[in-house]
């Protein structure tokens, strides 16, 4: 309180001073004279004087405070639509999307040409459409010659031509294609011993195939029907120089109903007309009828069915109607990668002129063919996946046959061969194995092996049927520059009867053939290849048929072009 004072009284002092010199500063303004002169003054100050203040009466009423009368109140809402001016202004939306992967360039085409020796000429094109949703439709030709061969020249040359044309339409749910193709193989009987100062008359021994084939069929496969089928009509036609003529109308029909998720029944028919005409006229009728139920019980698979099968053949006492039931059980304890089975079956299987002359084109007229009757089959197998890049399968089979055909040097000329068939029941144990190893695109690696046992009934031999025939191939893809494939091939020996020049027979052993192939292509660019072949590259003039040695080393090399 004191020290408040003390601030009081001396801004009281200030105040006064200040008042003091506003005077003096007003009595200035009327001039410097004498009279204008400050005059002396004294200033007391006290320090110790107090200031008292009256004490202030105090009012203890309350006030009172009027309570407002309640009233109605009416209150109003007002709601405003504030909206922005509409501005033209082009506001643009971008999506991020996944690049796609752009598909590798295709091209349709292909010409190959290239030479080698035997005066061999190698030509061959593959012309089709590109990438299509729509229709799959192209042709391809052939033409691959020697003017030379290993015995006597000209007289073994050989020629094999063909063209082939293909297409597919793809409908909603259907799809529709047909083939239609031509080849012409040239061949000559050179199975004979040469003799010097002697000359065959090649006209005289040539052998000239003319091939028609013409198919057209229909399936809905992949459409998610319950009822899948495919149906088909095939045509082949064969004639040769000694006016031989075969005409095959066959037709195919499979069909499967799924009953639900784990079951289904199929039912597959097989209908086939062979004409046959050389020195005789025969016509011979194929039926077949296969139907079966199959059910998924976890991790087993079973078939139950009969296979209904009629033929019209007369060779060798042959059975018209046959019936086989088929029974086949299947274990899958690792799905996807491993499947053991086992079953019993039996089959009627076509055979004609037309595929018998492309597996031994040296057959002489007028050989009567004969359907193969399989009449009981008891096998096993299995089927395994490792890590994806291993795939094993395996199968024991035995089984025995009626009218198996079998080819043996005719007697009346040992250049040509006949058809001979076992009177009785062949017996056979078949044990095959093959194993692949694939590595992306750049590494493959495969083995092959096919051992059959025969046990004839009449014949002293399984003529012309090596037990073994194996095979190991590889390629490799060396950085899209390089590919090489190779293989190495082994067939058995086998048997055929030759008559002796004085009427005798007797056994001759063929050759067991060892071969090796190889094949290198080198890609310049995506267009342009050039490509070697060598064959036979271990030189043996080896007997596949009995007098009838093959080619010794034969190199072809050349190039091809895409587009």
């Amino acid at each position: 309180m004191k020290n408040r004072l003390k601030r009081a009284s001396l801004a009281a002092i200030v105040l006064c001073a200040g008042y003091s010199f506003l005077n003096s500063a007003q009595a200035q303004t009327t001039g410097w004279g004498e009279g204008a002169k400050l005059q002396d003054s004294e200033v007391v100050v006290e320090k110790d004087r107090k200031i008292e203040l009256p004490r202030a009466s105090r009012n203890f009423q309350k006030f009172a405070v009027v309570t407002p009368e309640p009233g109605e109140r009416n209150v109003r809402y007002r709601f405003n639509d504030y909206r922005l001016e509409d501005q033209d202004v082009d506001l643009q939306m971008r999506v991020l999307t996944i690049k796609q992967d752009e598909l590798s360039k295709l091209y349709g085409n292909y010409v190959k040409a290239g030479i080698g020796n035997y005066g061999t000429l190698y030509l061959k094109g593959y012309f089709h459409n590109k990438r299509s949703n729509v229709a799959s439709y192209g042709a391809d030709v052939s033409h691959i010659t020697s003017a030379r061969g290993p015995v006597d020249g000209r007289n073994s040359a050989v020629t094999n031509s063909a063209i082939n044309l293909n297409g597919e339409a793809y409908m909603q749910g259907l799809t529709l294609g047909g083939k239609l193709g031509y080849g012409r193989d040239k061949y000559h009987f050179y199975g004979y011993s040469p003799v010097q100062e002697t000359t065959v008359d090649r006209d005289t021994i040539s052998q000239v195939f003319n091939r028609v084939n013409a198919e057209g069929y229909m399936h809905n496969h992949g459409a998610g029907m319950p009822l899948l089928f495919k149906a088909g009509l095939n045509v082949n036609y064969l004639n040769d120089r000694y006016d031989m003529r075969e005409t095959n109308i066959a037709a195919k029909l499979n069909t499967e109903y799924g009953l639900d998720d784990v079951s289904a029944f199929k039912v597959d028919a097989d209908l086939s007309l062979v004409s046959h005409k050389d020195s005789a006229s025969v016509s011979r009728t194929l039926f077949k009828l296969h139907p079966q139920y199959e059910r998924q019980l976890n991790a087993i698979r079973l078939s139950i069915g009969a296979n209904v099968a009629y033929t019209g053949d007369t060779v060798n006492d042959a059975r018209k109607f046959n019936v086989y039931p088929t029974v086949r059980v299947g274990v899958e304890p690792i799905k996807d990668n491993l499947l053991i089975y086992a079953g019993i079956g039996g089959d009627l299987q076509r055979v004609t002129l037309y595929q018998l002359t492309q597996e031994n084109p040296y057959l002489a007229p007028n050989v009567r063919v004969a359907d193969q009757n399989k009449g009981l089959e008891v096998y096993g197998g299995m089927q395994a996946n490792i890590a994806n890049f291993v795939h094993l399968t395996g199968r024991v089979a035995y089984q025995n046959f009626r009218n198996m055909y079998f080819y043996n040097n005719s007697a009346s000329d040992s250049t040509k061969f006949d058809l001979l068939y076992d009177d009785g029941v062949t017996n056979v144990l078949n044990i095959y194995g093959e194993a692949t190893f694939n590595y992306s695109d750049e590494l493959r690696i495969g083995l092959k092996a096919d051992y059959n046992k025969y046990s004839t009934a009449t014949l002293e031999q399984a003529f012309h049927r090596p037990e073994l025939m194996a095979s190991v191939f590889a390629t490799y893809n060396f950085y899209d520059k390089i590919l090489f494939n190779s293989e190495l091939y082994y067939i058995g020996s086998s048997f055929g009867r030759i008559t002796r020049p004085d009427g005798t027979f007797g056994l001759r052993e063929t050759d067991t053939i060892v071969d090796l192939n190889l094949k290198a292509d080198y890609r310049f660019s995506n267009r342009f290849t050039t490509f070697l072949m060598v064959n036979n590259l271990f030189a043996q003039k080896y007997e596949r048929f009995v007098n009838y040695p093959n080619k010794s080393i034969n190199l072809i090399g050349g190039v091809s072009y895409s587009f």
